[in-house]
């Protein structure tokens, strides 16, 4: 063997051995090294027997909307990281929930809009099986294991028309979820359950800066959730969200 092909092969081990290093160390990164974001939203989308197919569409296209709404956009980008984090399911009984939509990151109207499309062309995958919001929660919670992403701030936003009815203790729920530093806010819709929204505050949120936004019904829905994700997103309060924002956006 002459020495040129020897000198080739010894370098091409040498690259081969650069690369795996490199790769070594990209998948040895640290916690400290992945993509921050503002927030860590689940949306938790009540899919219950009392939740006919027409709620159901107000619920998804009410969600889809408010991403698209400027408001709302420009809470996102109020933040250090100027992004947020996102994820939807649908939940009825203790064990019957369906991620719709995975981890996805908005950092402008682009990626806010595709956050809605998704969300609009959702279907409803479950149907009926009771009314359990702590199982809601404990779906919610193995979700934030799912992304490499990391909040500043994580935050369950769970909307529904009745109190929990199946599973284990709503209170029991709720105390896991907050001590692992978790915010649960609600958004009761009253159609069914007209004081739904003392429930709420009572037993269902939780953690820091928690808050209840109700909907006095379904078609009330889209409005109390643009509010709801302003005061979320920006870490506001809930009634001086709307109007904080549409200020802003007049100035412009």
């Amino acid at each position: 063997m002459g020495w040129d092909k020897i000198i080739s092969q010894a370098r091409s081990l040498q690259w081969l051995w650069a690369l795996f290093l490199l790769l070594a160390v990209f998948w040895a990164l640290p916690a400290s090294a992945q993509v921050k974001v503002d927030l860590q939203l689940v949306l938790a989308v009540d899919a219950s027997g009392s939740v006919t197919q027409r709620r159901f569409d107000l619920q998804t296209q009410g969600y889809a909307a408010a991403f698209r709404n400027p408001q709302v956009q420009r809470a996102i980008l109020s933040g250090p990281h100027q992004s947020i984090a996102v994820t939807m399911f649908q939940w009825t009984g203790p064990r019957l929930h369906v991620q719709i939509m995975p981890w996805m990151v908005i950092r402008d109207s682009e990626s806010a809009e595709a956050v809605a499309n998704v969300i609009g062309s959702s279907q409803r995958q479950i149907f009926g099986g009771g009314t359990s919001i702590s199982g809601a929660l404990d779906f919610a919670m193995t979700l934030f294991g799912q992304t490499q992403l990391l909040g500043e701030r994580r935050v369950i936003d769970v909307s529904g028309d009745g109190a929990n009815t199946s599973g284990r203790s709503i209170l029991l729920a709720r105390e896991d979820v907050v001590k692992n530093g978790v915010t649960i806010n609600g958004l009761p819709i009253l159609s069914v359950e007209p004081d739904l929204d003392e429930y709420y505050a009572r037993f269902v949120i939780g953690g820091e800066g928690a808050f209840v936004v109700p909907a006095k019904s379904y078609e009330d829905f889209g409005g109390a959730i643009v509010k709801k994700l302003i005061a979320e997103i920006a870490n506001i309060e809930p009634a001086l969200s709307q109007r904080q924002f549409a200020l802003h956006s007049q100035d412009d």
